[in-house]
């Protein structure tokens, strides 16, 4: 498996940097594995001198225990190396895209004008350069004119090409991504070495990535509980010292125990792994798409209570779909869907084509069989109807107000039973569209949002962790409440306003919730700026883009969904780890100590629960389970710790079970394990 996830190449550059890490200069950063260093030093030293013979002691017990405390720090890098590793892994993939391309750069502002041939890389902020089928974009930018059909797999790996259009929330485009079809204008928003590719680039190689509150709070503990460990080891070669003298009995402890005391004692397992779970939290984001302009980002996603949800492309699939023929007047159900079918020939948005797919399904109509030669009406703004004409019949659709003046104005009378038609299906949260023959009222087509496969489930996914789903839309309260309704969302606000999302954002904060949100429009970037977790659609405009503290390569919505469930699992994971070290600290504690202490003080030996008689023995075999704990547990760091949508308290109570008492009980069975292979290896 050489390009997995811990393929050969991969292991081999992650044992390179593990060496490089130790440099006291890159180490400092992680102050209990530095101290651990220090030791390993200081034990070197002792090691050298007790061999030269200018130090007595346990020469084989020096000697291994240095070994083991130099490999413990090599481990602790290692964890972190291949973590980074797996991330620059991808920068790679992205730079053989980051290429210099020619670029067509318009003197003027028209998709017409001259242009000259320039380099990518001397275009700058504000240039216009003209975009045609086949070539590749040459800079971040905005499509001021024209559509194209554009190939993303050089970022997003999605290779379905997708369409991108001046006027919309999809204007957006990226260097290095292809034009597939179409002709367009577009205005570079990015200088060279500025580019979004280059800012993953960058990120991802250095793995720039800023420490969480909950990270530096839990680096102060690690701190606070290593200058604790360290003060009572001292105390603890003077202790000994002391009884030695008052009791007669055995000897002080040696450098070699103290050394392996502290080490055994400080919590160099989460201390080794929490970087690894940080930079491995980013990198489960971009192997999903996802680009963390910060890790607060990330963090804050675990945490997050309410979810604000586009309705459009996140609860439901984005285009209405036909769902019901309901005939008015005196016509028959087959008059009313005939006449919806034929108004909606040439009709090409997703709702028309609906209405034709489920017409001809409805009446076993085949495509060759509908009219060839019509006259096609098409939608306008000032109508807001459209329709055809065809062998002298006039057929039409529309919404309910624009078709009643339409009838009234050519003298026509509407079905009595029309409006309450009209109400019903709006009350059920579906679109009513009125269809016409000549002067007279068929019937209605009810347009419904489809929901997306699956959203009602994840929408009860995200109760039973605590997380309240808010649906935000355009939509009227009668429509938004039925989509709501029907989808499980805790709650809705319907005709939002750029200016209402901001202040929902704001009182949500204000009464303590933790708040995410998704976003593509220019009039989603204050509420995306005010949010704690941001997710703006990389297809989406500049301005949402700049706002948010998280991307979406694939301008999914819904992926919202998953970026709090990486959140969730990345928090639960330091938790799960920082449990087991503690519990394991507990356990070595019985192996350490009576070991250490009770030839001096034999009362102590009551601690020796395990029984183990050779005490350098004993605190060897302490000592390689705290190393081999750490490759042991690196696979846990970087895929994160099981999570499940339950109750937080519940979750508490699972972990603190598995990693607390497990904790507890795995060193116990470990150490006893290693100290009788020492045995029966070394006789």
């Amino acid at each position: 498996m050489k390009n997995g996830a811990f393929g050969r190449d991969l292991l081999v550059k992650a044992l390179y940097g593990s060496f490089k890490k130790l440099n006291p200069l890159d180490l400092w950063h992680n102050p209990v594995m530095f101290s651990v260093e220090l030791g390993a030093i200081v034990l070197t030293v002792e090691f050298v001198l007790e061999a030269l013979g200018y130090k007595k002691g346990v020469l084989w017990f020096t000697g291994w225990t240095t070994f083991w405390l130099w490999l413990t720090v090599l481990l602790s890098n290692f964890a972190e190396s291949l973590s980074e590793i797996r991330g620059k892994a991808r920068a790679e993939s992205l730079k053989s895209y980051k290429t210099a391309v020619m670029a067509k750069k318009l003197r003027e502002p028209l998709p017409d004008s001259p242009y000259d041939t320039v380099s990518s890389t001397d275009l700058r902020k504000g240039d216009l350069v003209l975009v045609e089928e086949g070539d590749i974009i040459p800079g971040d930018g905005e499509i001021v004119e024209g559509a194209a059909l554009v190939n993303e797999a050089a970022v997003t790996g999605e290779s379905a090409p997708v369409i991108r259009e001046a006027g919309s929330d999809r204007n957006a485009v990226i260097g290095g991504t292809k034009v597939v079809a179409g002709r367009i204008v577009v205005k570079i928003t990015a200088n060279p070495g500025e580019t979004f590719l280059d800012k993953m680039i960058g990120m991802i190689e250095t793995a720039k990535r800023r420490k969480t509150p909950n990270e530096r709070a839990l680096e102060v503990l690690l701190v606070s509980l290593t200058a604790i460990f360290l003060v009572v080891v001292l105390n603890f070669r003077v202790l000994s010292e002391y009884l030695v003298r008052t009791t007669g009995r055995g000897e002080p402890a040696s450098i070699t125990i103290l050394m392996a005391l502290f080490v055994c004692l400080a919590p160099t397992t989460i201390a080794a792994l929490l970087p690894a779970i940080g930079i491995a939290g980013m990198d489960r984001l971009f192997r999903r798409n996802v680009v963390a302009l910060s890790g607060r980002a990330i963090e804050a996603a675990g945490d997050v209570n309410v979810l604000l949800l586009d309705k459009t492309g996140t609860i439901t699939l984005g285009n209405r779909m036909a769902s019901e023929f309901i005939p008015v007047g005196n016509h028959t159900f087959e008059e009313c869907v005939h006449t919806a079918m034929i108004a909606s020939i040439a009709d090409e948005t997703p709702e028309g084509k609906s209405i034709m797919e489920l017409a001809k399904k409805t009446l076993g109509v085949r495509s060759d069989a509908l009219p060839k030669n019509v006259k096609v009406i098409p939608f306008t703004p000032e109508t807001k109807m459209s329709g055809v004409e065809v062998d002298g019949h006039s057929y039409r659709k529309g919404a309910f107000s624009a078709v009643k003046e339409y009838i009234l104005r050519i003298g026509g009378t509407l079905p009595p039973e029309l409006e309450r038609v009209v109400g019903r299906i709006a009350m059920s949260g579906a679109t009513p569209l009125v269809v016409v023959k000549d002067k007279e009222v068929v019937g209605v087509v009810a347009l419904k949002d489809v929901l997306k496969e699956g959203i009602k489930a994840r929408l009860a996914k995200l109760r039973n962790m605590g997380i309240k789903s808010i649906m935000i839309t355009g939509d009227n309260p009668l429509t938004a409440s039925a989509i709501a309704k029907e989808a499980g969302v805790d709650d809705f606000v319907a005709e939002a306003k750029p200016e209402d999302k901001l202040n929902l954002v704001r009182d949500l904060q204000k009464q303590g919730y933790i708040v995410a949100m998704t976003g593509d429009g220019t009039n989603d970037a204050p509420a995306l700026a005010q949010a704690d977790v941001a997710v703006a659609m990389n297809a989406g405009t500049q301005a949402a883009r700049e706002a948010a503290n998280l991307i979406d390569l694939d301008s999914d919505p819904s992926k919202l969904l998953d970026i709090v469930e990486v959140g969730k699992s990345m928090l639960i994971t330091r938790g799960a780890l920082t449990t087991f070290s503690i519990a394991n600290d507990i356990a070595k504690y019985f192996v350490i100590v009576p070991s250490a202490v009770s030839p001096i003080f034999p009362h102590l030996d009551k601690l020796n629960i395990l029984r183990l008689e050779d005490p350098y023995v004993a605190v060897l075999s302490a000592v390689i389970f705290n190393a081999l704990i750490i490759p042991a547990l690196t696979p846990l760091a970087l895929k994160g710790a099981f999570y499940r949508a339950v109750a937080p308290d519940k979750l508490f109570v699972y972990n603190l079970l598995i990693y607390g008492v497990g904790g507890v009980i795995a060193p116990f069975v470990a150490i006893k394990l290693i100290y009788h292979l020492i045995e029966f290896f070394v006789g």
